[in-house]
């Protein structure tokens, strides 16, 4: 690149990545809101936390890169046509075309980050997510006791705890346990605390006792200082981890097993899927072209662009939601997924035509044949 293009590249990656990192941190703080359950009532650590949020950040970019790009570049050009440095460019001998390629390369460079992401990086994050709330939901110490609530856990056991302190302790602790045989076994204790021992997870009550009825209404009472509650049939559940269109990689999509009923049942929203996946990076080049018509696909004005701007802002979004609605249309009608690429496209059409279009006004015309003898005849 020449210098001058290197100086509008500069001046339009500048404020690319500042609207990158503002949407894209509004978008993590209200992921993070909706999965605070996740310290909250599940009890995991900050780490945990982090990671489901930080995970996110992949298919939360893609999301919101065309959108921060193409307001970011609305703010740039409008601010160097404004202040006429592009007028200066195309004084100096600059093309069209000379001019605006360094928000196209910006804009292809963007396509290609969303690419990757699309293909690889997003799939794996969403398994990474996946595998995380499995092991949540499966985790016998966030599902066994739940502070102030009556839970099941599992087939003829009923739990109760009254308070869970911070170091994880459980105060006031009550269960009650059907047996096989009939008979019924509830245990009470001031204490508890879920440990592992020998790789199993056990529940460690302390300071309580214990009450067994047998069939023929007898009772026996037993008080203990420390007992140790298995849980390992808690911990060994038949609920196996599934993932999700989201969570599937371009060959899944594109080649569903046809022998699994899921993926049967489910073949065109996959294939839609992996369309989506190819279509989605084109709206960066597609919002870019159409950021730059509104700045220069009309006469310069020293009083600013804003009707023009607000137009094609409208139809910039017009154009993604209409996006969004062809590909959940497609999951029903396969041969509408070429459609998915014509919106983008069509929006390009429409940028690069209101870009290159070269129409003089007849005021023009007349005021430059009027100027015409004046100049000869100064010449």
């Amino acid at each position: 690149m020449r210098l001058i293009e290197r100086y509008l590249f500069r001046q339009l990656l500048g404020p690319t990545l500042l609207a990158i990192g503002a949407l894209v941190a509004l978008a993590l703080l209200a992921r993070s809101l909706s999965e605070f359950d996740v310290l909250v009532e599940q009890r995991q650590s900050a780490l945990v936390f982090l990671k489901i949020i930080v995970l996110a950040l992949p298919q939360l970019l893609s999301i919101m890169m065309p959108l921060a790009l193409f307001v970011a570049a609305l703010v740039a050009l409008n601010r160097l046509h404004t202040e006429q440095e592009i007028v200066v460019c195309f004084a100096g001998g600059m093309s069209r075309w000379s001019v605006i390629s360094p928000a196209m390369r910006l804009a292809v460079l963007a396509a290609l980050v969303s690419l990757v992401s699309g293909l690889w990086l997003q799939p794996w994050s969403a398994r990474q997510i996946r595998e995380t709330a499995f092991e949540i939901k499966t985790d016998v110490a966030s599902t066994l006791v739940q502070p102030g609530q009556f839970t099941e856990p599992g087939p003829g056991l009923t739990v109760y705890a009254q308070s869970i302190d911070r170091d994880n302790k459980i105060q006031n602790l009550f269960i009650h346990q059907e047996l096989p045989n009939g008979a019924a076994s509830t245990y009470s204790s001031r204490e508890a605390e879920i440990a592992t021992r020998r790789g199993e997870p056990v529940l460690i009550m302390r300071h309580g006792s214990n009450q067994q009825f047998s069939r023929q209404g007898v009772l026996q009472y037993t008080s203990f200082d420390e007992y140790t509650f298995d849980l390992s049939s808690l911990a060994h559940g038949d609920e196996l981890l599934h993932y999700k269109i989201a969570d599937r990689y371009p060959h899944e999509l594109f080649f569903p097993d046809m022998t699994q009923d899921w993926e049967q049942r489910n073949a065109g929203k996959m294939v839609a899927e992996g369309h989506s996946r190819f279509a989605g990076p084109l709206y960066n080049i597609a919002l870019m072209t159409m950021a730059l018509a509104a700045v220069l696909g009309g006469p310069f004005s020293r009083m600013g662009y804003g009707k023009r701007i607000a137009a094609v802002g409208a139809a910039a979004g017009v154009v993604r939601i209409v996006g969004f609605g062809v590909q959940a249309a497609c999951e029903d009608s396969a041969w509408l997924n070429v459609l998915q690429y014509m919106v983008p496209l069509a929006a390009m059409w429409w940028g690069l035509s209101q870009i290159f279009r070269q129409k003089v006004s007849t005021r023009r015309k007349a005021q430059l044949a009027k100027a015409a003898p004046a100049w000869t005849g100064a010449a």
